[in-house]
């Protein structure tokens, strides 16, 4: 699409020499009707205006224009103005056959030489992950998987909450309240436990606030017990986080907590003040805000400690100074939304030029009742997961009693971990999420498993194709579209590329999930209209060779949202 809509600046520059604009913003888009070509452009309905020229007139002047490209067979006006365009069969059956041999299937490296370094996950240290940390690890590492796809350098940095006013209330409640029996065998569970009945207490009490943040105080000074203590409950998240990190297919180029920028927090409120940036408001620093219609941004608190903000703008200026980056990009939910907005506001001041992006997005919760839990009790995405392989291994064991238990497990794994991300995946990243086990788990609708079951039916061809014919050499027969759903396929695969670079500048997973459920439509329709293994020696090959080039897109794509693909299921 990139390449005709190039083409197509290009006519209208030649058709109109004269005209005062460079038609920049010209494009084409994709058809949902074949009547009306493969692509369109309705460039000449906004220009008519700058042009003094009706609509038609102009594109009838476009479409007489130079010769077409190899690419194009035709170009029609139609309707006020519209420019329809029809690719060249055969130039559309050679593209398939070079996407296919091509590592990245034909998708441009828009991103080759740019560094990017992309802050997600982010979770506070000594808790289990729950359902709430499921969107940010999620939409993050599939945006990571795709800039990297797309050519960019990206850093995948890790920012862990873990140094600030929860580890005071933490050492109270474990010094007061923590169980050793408890910490051999549920770690997190047990911090966790002890941090509520510490926070619980400050309510009641508030001489036991001021003793949490005294013993945050003695941590942040470097007290050898209150720094043992914290050493301690952090290598105890970190191994449990890995253990997590590994199930749900998330890696991180860079972990630094909050607490490795502890000793750059001073020097970034001193640099604001010598910039005449950070200024004394109640015993606090601060900097104002108004020109940018923000809330007073404070960076000291009139207790002298630092705050969110200060942590990140010094984290700004050391991954800028580490990395060069030409963008950074944060992926948190809608609820930090004016706390990057003041953020960035301060950078701009301080003059940094990197590209500074908050990808927000909404909350995932649980209908009432569906997933049991302890009253008053986050829902723990551990057991979330679990629950998920169960539903799945009760699904194919039904299906495919041949399957040892160890397969079947391997499998129900695949499909239950994909099922719970592909359900947050599917949906626009800034909606509310509601979860439901029917939707996710389902075999005939926009889900992983139907998705994951439609790569293993092509495969399932394949195999039947080896079997039956084996001297058989499809991937050697060239490519031709006779019917027309074999066309519309083709057209589905060359798109490829153009979903992958919309989905990553766009920030949004769905964009893909939207093209894979289209695709494994068409290729569904494609299956059940033509014939495969009974169809003529020739055309049996090139249409097992076009299932080959589907099965491919469905696994680049299946594998950059993080969920692993099945030869069986």
């Amino acid at each position: 699409m990139g390449m005709l809509s190039g083409w197509m600046r290009g006519a209208f520059a030649r058709a109109f020499p004269e005209a005062e604009t460079d038609f920049a913003d010209i494009g084409v888009a994709e058809t949902s009707n074949p009547e009306f070509g493969d692509y369109q452009c309705n460039a000449a309905m906004g220009l008519a205006k700058l042009l003094r020229q009706a609509p038609r007139a102009i594109a009838e002047r476009v479409a007489a224009g130079p010769e077409l490209p190899d690419c194009l067979a035709r170009i029609e006006v139609a309707g006020p103005g519209f420019l329809n365009l029809y690719l060249d069969s055969a130039w559309l059956a050679r593209y398939v056959e070079r996407m296919a041999a091509d590592k990245t299937l034909g998708t441009p490296a828009v991103g080759a030489g740019q560094t990017v370094v992309m802050d997600y996950g982010s979770p506070n240290m000594t808790k289990p992950l729950h359902i709430g940390h499921l969107r940010s690890h999620n939409i993050g590492s599939v945006l990571d998987r795709l800039h990297r796809f797309l050519g960019y350098r990206v850093v995948a940095d890790n920012h862990l909450g873990d140094w600030g006013t929860q580890f005071g209330i933490t050492i109270m409640g474990y010094r007061h309240f923590g169980d050793e029996a408890a910490m051999q065998t549920a770690p997190l569970e047990e911090l966790e436990r002890v941090y509520v009945l510490s926070y619980e207490k400050t309510k009641a009490d508030p001489t036991w606030m001021e003793q949490c943040r005294a013993e945050l105080v003695k941590l942040q000074s470097g007290d050898a017990e209150n720094l043992e203590m914290w050493e301690m409950f952090m290598r105890l998240s970190m191994e449990e986080l890995d253990r997590m990190y590994a199930r749900l297919g998330v890696k991180y180029d860079v972990v630094h907590g909050e607490s490795y920028y502890r000793d750059k927090l001073a020097g970034t409120v001193a640099n604001l003040q010598a910039k005449g940036l950070a200024v004394e408001s109640e015993g606090a620093q601060v900097v104002f805000l108004e020109e940018e219609k923000l809330p007073v941004c404070i960076v000291r608190k009139s207790d002298g400690g630092f705050n969110y903000a200060t942590s990140d703008l010094a984290t700004v200026a050391a991954r800028v100074e580490e990395f060069n980056p030409d963008r950074i990009i944060y992926i948190t939910d809608e609820r930090q939304q004016l706390h990057f907005k003041q953020v960035f506001a301060v950078c701009r001041r301080l003059g940094f030029e990197v590209g500074l992006d908050h990808i927000w997005f909404g909350l995932m919760r649980l209908p009432e009742a569906t997933f049991s839990t302890r009253e008053g009790n986050v829902i723990k995405l551990d057991a979330l997961l679990d629950e998920a392989e169960s539903r799945a291994l009760a699904i194919i064991q039904a299906s495919s009693s041949d399957m040892d238990d160890a397969q079947q497990r391997e499998v129900a794994a695949a499909v239950g971990v994909g099922a719970v991300k592909y359900a947050d995946l599917s949906q626009n990243p800034q909606s509310l999420v509601t979860f439901t086990w029917d939707k996710a788990m389902a075999l005939d609708g926009n889900s992983g498993p139907y998705l994951q079951y439609a790569y293993a039916r092509i495969a399932s061809v394949r195999d039947k194709y080896a079997e039956r014919y084996p001297e058989g050499t499809p991937e050697t027969e060239p490519l031709c579209f006779d019917e027309a759903i074999e066309r519309a396929l083709a057209l589905r695969l060359i798109r490829f590329g153009d979903v992958l670079t919309r989905a990553a500048h766009q920030y949004k997973p769905n964009v893909l999930t939207d093209y894979l459920y289209d695709l494994a439509q068409t290729y569904s329709s494609f299956y059940q209209n033509v014939p495969f293994l009974k169809a003529p020696e020739g055309v049996r090959e090139r249409r097992v060779r076009l299932c080959g080039v589907v099965a491919t897109v469905l696994k680049q794509g299946l594998d950059l949202l993080g969920l692993q693909t099945l030869e069986r299921i």
